[in-house]
């Protein structure tokens, strides 16, 4: 019988596929708040609130700032706030499953950046491939805006640095560097939606709700776990598994928006899957030598 206990690897790969269906739940939630308050509000609350929920369980007022290597934390930070607001900013304009799709060019730039051996360019390409099926051809040329796109692929650039700069010595645990590095990222873009606007409805009991409800299972959750994950996952494993993130967001799509997926997406979802068992099979057996 498997005992994940014993085996840190796998039980990160478990924490990790928990955390991607967190923030795919949270993408439904984030659409319909799109329609009362503007974009940046909403990914500025959702890092301030997750900050704050996470400054609470894990006591930030015991940290010793003066271990705190602040520039691992600001990089972490900013790739956070980056992240965040570029995809909200891109799920506005183009739907969500195909926003994941480009976003996901991100970490997998990071996987193919770290593959040294046969296999790993095997799962990376296995990867590639599944997104390319994931694309629904057919429907793009009505659907998709270049600017959409352009935020997408932004968003995965700041997902490549979030994996990196999450594997950096923060001088602190994993949970305070993400509630630290949230902080970070609620000063970078709370400014900007105070500049741009941010109605003050949203500090009304009943919006407060969805926001801190949002702030959960989209950040204070999902980059928590991913940040245990990450100190027992190397960049390639990490960047390969999260192919994952498309596949559960167009299952998503399916299942609760009642998007119907093509037999090409289909295909794609088990080439992405077994692109993710091969990975972990092979770093499991790697580990094992």
């Amino acid at each position: 019988m498997l005992n994940l206990k014993n085996a840190p690897h796998l039980q990160a790969i478990a924490l990790l596929f928990f955390a991607m269906i967190s923030v795919q739940s949270s993408g439904a939630l984030a659409k319909t708040l799109f329609e009362q308050f503007p974009v940046l509000t909403i990914s500025a609350m959702r890092l301030l609130l997750g900050g704050l929920i996470l400054a609470v369980i894990f006591k930030i007022w015991q940290v010793n700032l003066k271990q705190v290597k602040w520039s691992s934390i600001i990089s972490y930070g900013l790739a956070l706030a980056g992240m965040n607001a570029l995809f909200y900013l891109s799920i506005h304009r183009i739907p969500l499953g195909i926003a994941v799709a480009f976003e996901f060019i991100g970490p997998l730039s990071v996987a193919l950046f770290h593959a040294r051996r046969k296999f790993d360019f095997i799962w990376v390409g296995l990867a590639i491939l599944g997104l390319v099926l994931l694309f629904p051809f057919d429907q793009a040329q009505h659907h998709l805006d270049p600017v959409g796109i352009a935020f997408a692929l932004a968003a995965g650039a700041c997902w490549a640095v979030y994996i990196v700069a999450g594997q950096r010595p923060s001088g602190v645990s994993g949970n305070h560097t993400v509630c630290l590095g949230m902080f970070v990222g609620t000063l970078c873009l709370l400014p900007i939606a105070l500049f741009s606007g941010m109605p003050i409805e949203i500090f009304q009991p009943s919006n407060l709700v969805y926001f801190i409800t949002l702030a959960i299972l989209a950040s204070a959750l999902p980059f928590s776990l991913e940040m245990i994950a990450l100190r027992n996952l190397s960049a390639l494993s990490f960047g390969t598994l999260m192919s994952l993130e498309p596949a559960i967001a167009a299952f998503s799509g399916f299942i609760f928006l009642g998007e119907q997926l093509l037999w090409t997406q289909w295909l794609a979802l088990a080439t992405i899957i077994s692109a993710s068992i091969g990975c972990t099979v092979t770093a499991q057996k790697r580990k094992q030598i």
